[in-house]
């Protein structure tokens, strides 16, 4: 093949790559959601979440989050965070509602949401806010590895950073079902048949580790279901009898099988509609 040709050849694949992401405008919004194919952090006019204080029934995993998010917006020594437990029970909703209770006091701290699919993505996207002048919450919801998924990999570039370590300015929050971000039965498989057993599931169990804190959120119990629908009502301005909320929210609950915050909020979601309230922020 000739010089010409393979110049050809160049040309074209250059002009099929994406171009490089140029230098994001962070003070267009307080959150991003970041996407590949092309690179891009799309700005978010108006984040998805509710107010701290109508977060009942978590209120130790609240505390301890926010304040070690605050240390980070203040530039001080802060942990990554795994919040793993219960469905329903919080765990994204704490992450977006202490980014918008600490804004007030420190506008330069900005929540960026990472996909686990983008995650083989994550050296590129780490490039990009190591070189801003803000702080950000990277924010990775429902994390969790199957049996062959490599992406766990690439995870270790947020949690260690490998030689340049992680950005200053950066800090990962996960959610996850999964303490050990893998299923149960999974892990004990993988111990019975492999050679050597102790390695076999030791890298991707050890992710959960290099967490600096872990926070669990279990099932509510009656009294904190009715409790989440009360501060609801105060919060939107809907006056309903206590007696007949709390009877139609038992029976909500009894037909979902289940007690949750985000079943709470589902039953006073169709009471607000009930009760011609609109639910806007």
């Amino acid at each position: 093949m000739d010089e010409k040709t393979l110049t050809r050849i160049a040309d074209a694949l250059e002009r099929m790559s994406p171009a490089p992401l140029a230098a994001p405008d962070f003070g267009a919004a307080s959150a991003f959601v970041w996407h590949v194919s092309p690179d891009r952090l799309e700005p978010v006019a108006r984040v998805n979440r509710v107010d701290l204080d109508l977060l009942v029934g978590i209120e130790r995993s609240r505390d301890t989050l926010l304040e070690n998010t605050r240390r980070f917006a203040r530039g001080e020594a802060a942990n990554n965070a795994l919040l793993w437990g219960a469905r329903g029970m919080g765990k994204s909703s704490l992450v977006k509602a202490i980014h918008g209770a600490l804004l007030p006091d420190h506008g330069d701290l900005k929540l960026v949401e990472l996909q686990r699919e983008d995650l083989p993505s994550v050296a590129r996207l780490l490039n990009h806010l190591r070189q801003a002048p803000y702080r950000f919450i990277l924010f990775c919801d429902d994390l969790s590895f199957s049996h062959d998924d490599q992406h766990y990999k690439s995870l270790k570039a947020v949690l260690d950073g490998g030689i340049e370590g992680r950005p200053d300015n950066v800090v990962f929050f996960a959610t996850s079902n999964r303490r050990h971000l893998m299923p149960r039965d999974m892990i004990e498989n993988e111990r019975s048949s492999a050679i050597n057993p102790s390695e076999a599931v030791e890298e991707k169990v050890s992710l959960s580790d290099r967490f600096g804190l872990w926070l669990g959120f279990h099932p509510c119990d009656q009294d904190e279901y009715l409790a989440m629908i009360s501060g609801y009502c105060r919060a939107y301005g809907v006056a309903v009898d206590p007696e007949i909320m709390r009877a139609e929210a038992i029976e909500w609950q009894a037909t979902r099988g289940a007690r949750s915050g985000r079943v709470a909020w589902q039953f006073f979601t169709d009471l607000a509609g009930r009760h011609g309230v609109a639910l806007t922020a």
